[in-house]
C-alpha cells in the first residue's frame, strides 16, 4: 500500500503534523476497509492538536470523503493549511478543518465529479445519477464552510473554478492567509477554465483574418492575404528574391500576449 499521507509531530509546540502530498489515493477507497482503516488507526493512535497540511491535485472522492469524515470526527482540534494547491477532492478535504489556512501564493480550485463508464443507455444514466448525488455530497461539505448557497456552489463546479487565496478567504473556503500581518494585501482573483476557454474561442472565431494569422502562425499566407483590388493590375511571377511582406497591423506585443495567452490555457487544461 502506497500512503500519500505522512505523521510526524513538531517538537517544539507538540502539535501532531499530518502532510497530504499528491493525489488522494492512486486506486479508490469505494469497497476499500483496509486503506481507510489504516488511516483512520494512525488518527486516532496519538493525542493532541492536529495540523494538516495539503498540496493535492484531487483524487478520489470517496477516499476524500471519508478522511473528510475522520478529521471532522477527531477527538482534539485540526486546523487545515493549503500549502499551494487543494483542488477537486483535496478542496473537500480542506474543509475539515477547523479553521483553514491558505498560503499567499495558494489556490483552490472545485469542480464537478467525474467517472469512467461502460455500458447500455440505461447503465449511462445511473452512472448520472451517481455523479448527480456525489456532487449533492461534495457541496455540503462547501456548504457547512462558506454558507454559501447550494446553486452558486453548484455553479462554481460546473465552471471548474479557481480560486487564489484571498478569494478563497472571501467567499469562506478559508479563514486567513499565511503570513499576511507580514505584507501587503493579496490580489484576489476568481479564475473559470470553462469561461475563459470559451470567451477565447468566441473571440478566435469573431476576428478578422490577421488574428487568425496571428493564432494560426502555420497557417500558408497565400491563403490568408486578401485579393487584390484593382483588376487592371497583376502581379508577374519574380525570378528573383521575393518582396517582403507587408507589416502586419498587429504589434509583436500583441503577438506574444497572444502567444502567451494559448501557452498558460494549455498548461491549464492538462
Amino acid at each position: 500500500m502506497r500512503k500519500f499521507w505522512n505523521w510526524a509531530r513538531d517538537a517544539d509546540t507538540g502539535v501532531r503534523v499530518l502532510t497530504m502530498r499528491g493525489p488522494i489515493s492512486d486506486e479508490t477507497w469505494f469497497g476499500d476497509e483496509v486503506t481507510p482503516g489504516v488511516f483512520r488507526a494512525e488518527l486516532n493512535e496519538g493525542t493532541g492538536p492536529v495540523a494538516a497540511w495539503i498540496d493535492s491535485p484531487g483524487g478520489d472522492v470517496f477516499a476524500a470523503a471519508q478522511i473528510y469524515n475522520m478529521l471532522r470526527d477527531y477527538k482534539d482540534e485540526v486546523n487545515v493549511h493549503i500549502d499551494s494547491l487543494a483542488a477537486s477532492a483535496a478542496s473537500v478535504i480542506a474543509m475539515a478543518g477547523k479553521t483553514v489556512e491558505i498560503s499567499p501564493t495558494g489556490y483552490l480550485m472545485i469542480h464537478n465529479p467525474s467517472m469512467m463508464a461502460w455500458g447500455d443507455s440505461a447503465e449511462m444514466q445511473r452512472a448520472k445519477n451517481m455523479l448527480d448525488e456525489v456532487k449533492e455530497g461534495i457541496i455540503n461539505a462547501y456548504e457547512v464552510r462558506t454558507g454559501l448557497s447550494r446553486q452558486q456552489l453548484s455553479d462554481m463546479m460546473d465552471a471548474e473554478t479557481w480560486l487564489s487565496a484571498k478569494k478563497a478567504v472571501e467567499l469562506g473556503f478559508a479563514d486567513k492567509i499565511m503570513f499576511e500581518d507580514e505584507g501587503k494585501d493579496a490580489v484576489s482573483l476568481s479564475f473559470s477554465r470553462v469561461s475563459v476557454t470559451n470567451s477565447l474561442l468566441s473571440r478566435i472565431k469573431g476576428t478578422p483574418e490577421r488574428d487568425t494569422r496571428i493564432i494560426l502562425p502555420t497557417m500558408a499566407k497565400a491563403e490568408t492575404q486578401p485579393a487584390p483590388q484593382d483588376k487592371e493590375t497583376s502581379i508577374e511571377p519574380q525570378d528573383t528574391e521575393k518582396a517582403p511582406e507587408p507589416e502586419s497591423e498587429t504589434s509583436q506585443d500583441d503577438r506574444v500576449e497572444m502567444s502567451s495567452l494559448m501557452h498558460r490555457l494549455n498548461l491549464i487544461s492538462h
